[in-house]
């Protein structure tokens, strides 16, 4: 079987497992996808996207409208919010709630993670 190559946080990265096992089990803090779907990709962890502009404004719009309770979710929400804001840089509440609706909170904190999410649109404007 042949290694499994993709970029991992900026960095070459190759597995030399099964192609069925999930990324979970492989990074230990992702999803459901199975390692054999990341051929060639390039996969951004938490771990990584912290170190951009990006995340520290992410970072502060949710310590600004205290999006975080317990913080299970909050690396999902974080990440979904990228990626939506990636697409869309200005997203309405809609689309917002549709962009995280994958992620669970358990702590019901929806509304300020959706705040959280509108302020990084806007005091990101530009990054996105």
């Amino acid at each position: 079987m042949p290694d499994i190559s993709f970029v991992l946080n900026g960095k070459e990265t190759s597995y030399a497992g099964s192609a069925t096992e999930r990324l979970l089990d492989v990074l230990h803090n992702s999803c459901c996808v199975a390692i054999g779907a990341v051929v060639g990709s390039c996969v951004v962890t938490l771990e990584g996207y912290r170190e951009t502009e990006r995340y520290a404004v992410m970072d502060k719009a949710f310590a600004d409208v205290s999006a975080v309770q317990c913080g299970f979710c909050t690396p999902g929400m974080i990440l979904a919010a990228e990626a939506l804001l990636s697409k869309n840089p200005h997203p309405d509440e809609t689309e917002i709630r549709e962009g995280l609706s994958g992620n669970l909170c358990r702590c019901t904190g929806y509304n300020a993670i959706i705040r959280a999410v509108q302020k990084a649109a806007e005091e990101g404007n530009g990054l996105w």
